[in-house]
């Protein structure tokens, strides 16, 4: 039988303590971050390759289906990587009666961020 360690500062500190939470947000920051990795370079390709091309070409290339689900996936993976490396921040770091307050802003305003993009984005290929 595994014996569980004793919950002191030390052990806390060396992650031998028994909070029992974040690794779920641990995980999922992880993997947003590699999701990021392949969609970052996408999209700096891109912008690279559209460099010196007039909107109707800029247009035309987010209107082809790979770029607009590419750039949703992008948008979507950025908003949540940062809501949830703001939530660990402000966790980190702010010790009122704020902190709650302060992550639902934070979540809220990813939220919004990430929703305004994607209208944006599906406003392109999907305008008359």
């Amino acid at each position: 039988m595994r014996k569980v360690p004793t919950p002191t500062p030390l052990n806390h500190a060396l992650a031998l303590g028994s909070s029992r939470k974040g690794a779920g947000e641990w995980w999922a920051e992880r993997l947003s971050a590699i999701a990021l990795i392949p969609l970052t370079i996408w999209f700096a390709a891109s912008v690279i390759a559209l460099t010196g091309s007039d909107h109707a070409a800029f247009v035309a290339w987010l209107k082809t289906p790979f770029a607009t689900i590419c750039m949703i996936l992008l948008l979507i993976a950025l908003f949540h990587h940062t809501a949830l490396g703001l939530q660990v921040i402000i966790e980190d770091y702010v010790h009122s009666g704020a902190k709650f307050a302060a992550i639902i802003a934070t979540r809220l305003g990813c939220f919004a961020l990430a929703v305004a993009g994607i209208v944006a984005t599906l406003r392109i290929p999907f305008a008359g």
